[in-house]
């Protein structure tokens, strides 16, 4: 991922994953994730070219971007931590644990910290249900999160 590039380049190299990626069945999300592998979000200047690029529209694209959670319009910080609210978190003391963890690092989802260190994200369901409530830190999934761990994950990315 690399986000210190120019808007030139962006295009340029959109262009490649695009093209590289559109001969698939159903091209859309195979693009934009190798588009925000590669950038770290979905630049709103890409849009447009994936949209030339496989005969849609504007819209269409857009829509799909903003439908599914996991794309960004703006880069993450170097961690993401995302925070499971499903009922059978939420029930185990999710609500606790995300409330802790916004204090602990002085944001609220969809945010990240001045330093650039964390976003903190929510997610539906993290497949943890019977180790409620769930947290994922980058790739690395937790379960039975309480506030203290929570507290000690938050201490742990902000070095």
């Amino acid at each position: 991922m690399n986000i210190r590039v120019s808007a030139g380049d962006v295009a340029e190299r959109s262009i490649g994953i695009i093209r590289s990626l559109k001969h698939l069945e159903g091209p859309m999300l195979p693009i934009l994730h190798a588009i925000q592998a590669e950038f770290g979000y979905v630049p709103e200047d890409v849009k447009p070219i994936i949209a030339s690029e496989l005969n849609l529209s504007r819209a269409e694209v857009h829509g799909v971007v903003t439908f599914y959670h996991e794309f960004r319009d703006h880069p993450a910080g170097r961690h993401v931590l995302k925070l499971c609210g499903s009922e059978a978190c939420q029930s185990m003391g999710g609500d606790r644990v995300a409330d802790r963890v916004r204090e602990i690092l002085g944001i609220d989802f969809h945010q990240t910290t001045l330093d650039g260190a964390v976003t903190l994200e929510p997610v539906y369901c993290l497949g943890l249900c019977a180790c409620a409530p769930a947290a994922m830190l980058d790739d690395e999934v937790f379960g039975r999160v309480d506030e203290l761990c929570i507290s000690e994950i938050a201490a742990e990315v902000r070095r």
